[in-house]
């Protein structure tokens, strides 16, 4: 039997394949928004502005009325991964897929060395599960779990170029696990600083939280909400405090991974005060996005689903206290720590909350929910939402300007964002393997129409299209010069009184804060487009949060997205001219 002869495509239609023209959309980045149409050619975004040439056979992608934005970067994932008698129930297929699903071009995963295991060898492992499987580019953090003389040289190692590490996390929780003491975390500190790498750091108190479980425990709290008890706010808080104590001291950048709640942020507004380097403060989907009072259902499964490490917090003004802190730069950065198991797995601690599998979903929903959280309510701008989805990201890991950023060089990652679209969040629909969602049944509004990965078009109009393996590692090299610049990053909140955040979680108000209605958010939405000037030229946010609805911006152009949408006889190329004596700045 002869082979059938291989089919060869003509080379002008190979080139139209990767050819794709983003039109009439309005381009937001960190910096700013303008009106612009994208050309992209094999990958890489080639062309930015109106009226671009482009060949023949060119796919075109209208975009009125839509954002278009970076794709996301999550630098917080755990896929594949191993912990507590238990697997992950994303891998690094399903998860990516999620995450693509979700307008999240990127991940950044983590290696966790079991205790004794060569860091090298782990590398090798988490690289051998993830590359002929990820849909979309990855990155690797690698986990300090232990600590020696070979673990110093094995970091050393790990930050050439053969490797491409430039970040390494330690652990202050999970005593006898991955927990160091903080001799070990000082000395790992160290090495980071000395190698240009930046050091993350999970911050609880290991030592609080095992005595009090073995309180808990012997007291008969046996079900998930002794899981908080177990590590309330001052734990967390406590620990943020000595991480950043321990970095001063080794006079080194830090990165706090996950930070949950109200107390920890305060503590590290206070420490930024003292910091000779710059301090990042991440925080997740799930802490603006749902709360700990699930912990107290009566049903095992609801409430074991939410278990993760740090807590979720009771207390229900959290969330909001952190979108703030999101929007206000007190916190940087917001990953998801998507990390699921199936509901057999979170059983293993039927009887012993200590034994449930740690970890939540997230990657899918990460952006959609801080744009519900954060920019359907008014607490903050599209381009704050890009910085903290994405740009920031690729700034602190060493990614920049290649992700994070839409602009000519720029690697084809991109979202076309409808603030029109709505979706209700549930187990039975999400791209995860899991079937739990601590999300489900919040309506969202405003999410991706199109997703597109190196230039390949994934989210096709919400038809999903990844191709597993397609994904390539990015390496991530050591002395990134926005962490290790000669001028610190410090923030304004650095030389600010630390901003007033309740003094208790048990002092709250109940009044909880509910989704708004579609319109009423939308109208937010729009409000705040149309504090941007249209000219070729791009605003430049001032990073304040946005105007209440009704409220009077003399500066702002008479554009209003929500008219542009209602209009359709409009023309989308037309552009607001610059008024006499020069554009409009666009602050507001």
């Amino acid at each position: 039997m002869t082979n059938a002869p291989v089919k060869k495509v003509p080379i002008h239609l190979q080139s139209s394949q990767n050819r794709l023209l983003i039109k009439n959309g309005r381009v937001v980045n960190e910096d700013g928004m303008e009106d612009a149409d994208v050309y992209v050619e094999d990958g890489i975004i080639k062309q930015l502005g109106r009226n671009l040439i482009i060949p023949g056979g060119t796919r075109v992608i209208d975009a009125t009325g839509k954002l278009v934005m970076p794709g996301g970067i999550d630098p917080h994932t755990h896929l594949e991964l191993e912990m507590m008698g238990a697997k992950t129930a994303d891998d690094f297929y399903t998860g990516t897929r999620a995450a693509v699903a979700g307008g999240t071009t990127t991940v950044i995963d983590f290696v966790l060395p079991q205790k004794g295991q060569s860091l090298i060898e782990a590398y090798n492992h988490w690289r051998e599960k993830a590359d002929n499987k990820v849909c979309c580019d990855y990155a690797l953090h690698v986990g300090v779990t232990w600590w020696s003389p070979s673990v110093m040289k094995e970091m050393e190692q790990l930050c050439t170029e053969e490797y491409g590490i430039n970040s390494f996390k330690m652990f202050m929780a999970y005593k006898d696990a991955w927990m160091l003491d903080d001799y070990q975390l000082y000395c790992a500190i160290e090495t980071c600083k000395n190698l240009g790498a930046l050091p993350m750091v999970h911050a609880e108190n290991g030592h609080i939280i095992a005595r009090n479980t073995e309180k808990l425990i012997a007291a008969g709290k046996t079900d998930p909400e002794g899981h908080e008890l177990s590590r309330d706010e001052e734990v967390e808080a406590e620990a943020v405090n000595r991480a950043c104590v321990i970095a001063n001291q080794a006079n080194s950048p830090l990165y706090i991974v996950h930070m949950m709640s109200k107390s920890a942020v305060r503590a590290l507004e206070i420490a930024r005060t003292r910091q000779r380097q710059p301090v990042y403060g991440e925080t997740l989907a799930a802490t603006v996005g749902t709360d700990g009072t699930h912990y107290r259902n009566a049903c095992f499964r609801h409430a074991a689903g939410h278990v993760m490490s740090p807590p979720l917090r009771s207390d229900p003004s959290t969330p909001q206290a952190i979108v703030e802190a999101l929007a206000d730069d007190r916190l940087q950065l917001i990953g998801s720590d998507n990390c699921t198991f199936h509901e057999k797995h979170k059983a293993l601690g039927k009887n012993d909350f200590s034994r449930i599998p740690n970890g939540v979903n997230g990657v899918e929903d990460r952006m959609a929910i801080l744009w519900q959280k954060g920019v359907n309510t008014g607490a903050m701008d599209p381009c704050r939402f890009v910085a903290a989805t994405s740009a920031t990201a690729a700034r602190v890991f060493n990614l920049w300007p290649r992700k994070g950023l839409v602009a000519a060089g720029s690697d084809a990652d991109l979202l076309v964002w409808d603030p029109r679209l709505t979706r209700t969040i549930s187990a039975a629909s999400h791209a995860h393997a899991v079937d739990f969602n601590i999300f489900e049944g919040q309506n969202v509004v405003g999410g991706p129409q199109y997703v597109i990965v190196n230039g390949r078009v994934c989210l096709d109009d919400g038809d999903l299209r990844v191709v597993e393996g397609f994904g390539r590692f990015l390496k991530t090299p050591a002395f990134c010069p926005y962490v290790f610049s000669s001028e610190p990053k410090h923030h304004t909140v650095h030389h600010q009184e630390p901003h007033q955040l309740p003094e208790s979680p048990r002092s709250h108000s109940p009044q909880r804060v509910t989704n708004g209605t579609p319109t009423h958010e939308l109208n937010i939405v729009s409000k705040q487009m149309a504090g941007t000037t249209l000219s070729s030229g791009c605003s430049t946010p001032t990073g304040r949060k946005m105007r209440e609805p009704g409220q009077r911006d003399l500066q702002n152009s008479t554009f209003s997205l929500s008219k542009e949408l209602d209009a359709p006889e409009n023309k989308p190329s037309v552009r607001v001219r610059n008024p006499p004596g020069g554009k409009s700045s666009g602050l507001w």
